[in-house]
């Protein structure tokens, strides 16, 4: 009897391995003779030229091993999640058809739960979006926090009140009648594939605090102000999505001379650490998710 082509999410917080451990899970795959291909689901990694403040792999990195819906978006361009579920859906059915198993990898919840979850999103008004994104640069996150609360607490009190990008959008979903998810999960989540497992890749929280504070370091280190400024070039300050991501808006804020190099750093590796809290509080409410140890070898999950 043939086997079906299965579905692997690969998640956890950023720092812990998960690329490391999806081309393992791969090689694992393909020494059973199943092959296997890899769709991104960082939010950030969609974008071409956002490579060291993302820890992307570089080509010569992947092994060999197809990936997908990395560098598919200018920093120009908005990446929303109602954008990326199409598109992730029909990169794993392609590779569904050509008889492999894909593994979605990624710490960006939203988007791996809309990929893997029965996930259903409001319609979209850009011009309502503009003008909510022209009152979030001029008042900032915490005022727009303050009017979605007034509009929604229920809402409210499940989004990250620092979170300007999950703010806009739920007030824009509000404003055009519509009862928002919250950036939430659904109250029981389906799953979209039958054939899913939900590997999630865990760390000692003081290791793991170690582990970024270094790598933001090393980020600095890499040439990750020269990347900004490359990509200040092509309109990265234009970008709604782009400019604002942990790391690259302190590393504009050092170009533009208003922070300095050692305070750049230091409100990156904050911002850091607190994405990482956020991001195992998420991944802990997914029904049925395996939890391994980060370094763990992938083919003992098979």
């Amino acid at each position: 009897m043939s086997r079906a082509p299965g579905l692997w999410a690969v998640v956890g917080a950023t720092g812990t391995g998960k690329s490391d451990f999806s081309l393992d899970l791969a090689e694992a795959l393909g020494a059973q003779g199943i092959p296997a291909e890899i769709v991104n689901a960082d939010a950030m990694q969609l974008y071409r030229g956002m490579d060291i403040g993302t820890a992307k792999l570089a080509e010569g990195e992947r092994r060999g091993i197809r990936h997908h819906l990395f560098d598919v978006r200018e920093v120009t361009e908005d990446a929303a999640v109602a954008w990326y579920q199409p598109l992730a859906r029909a990169a794993i059915e392609g590779i569904h058809a050509r008889g492999a198993d894909a593994i979605l990898v990624g710490g960006s919840g939203l988007y791996v739960s809309s990929v893997i979850f029965d996930f259903r999103f409001p319609p979209r008004d850009e011009r309502l979006r503009a003008r909510l994104e022209a009152d979030l640069d001029e008042f900032g996150t915490g005022a727009m926090f303050e009017r979605l609360r007034a509009q929604d607490p229920a809402t409210a009190a499940r989004i990250d009140p620092h979170n300007g990008r999950r703010i806009v959008r739920a007030l824009e979903v509000l404003a055009q009648g519509s009862e928002t998810h919250g950036a939430a999960l659904p109250e029981e989540p389906q799953l979209w594939h039958p054939e899913t497992r939900i590997i999630g890749i865990r760390l000692d929280r003081a290791d793991l605090v170690e582990r970024l504070d270094q790598r933001v370091l090393r980020m600095w280190e890499a040439g990750l102000v020269d990347e900004v400024a490359r990509l200040r070039e092509r309109g990265l300050e234009q970008g709604v999505t782009a400019r604002r991501a942990i790391g690259y808006a302190q590393a504009l804020a050092q170009l533009e001379g208003t922070q300095t190099e050692a305070e750049a750093i230091a409100e990156t590796q904050a911002l850091t650490r607190r994405y990482a809290r956020r991001q195992v509080s998420w991944f802990k409410r997914y029904p049925e998710i395996e939890w391994v140890d980060a370094g763990t070898d992938a083919a003992t999950v098979l």
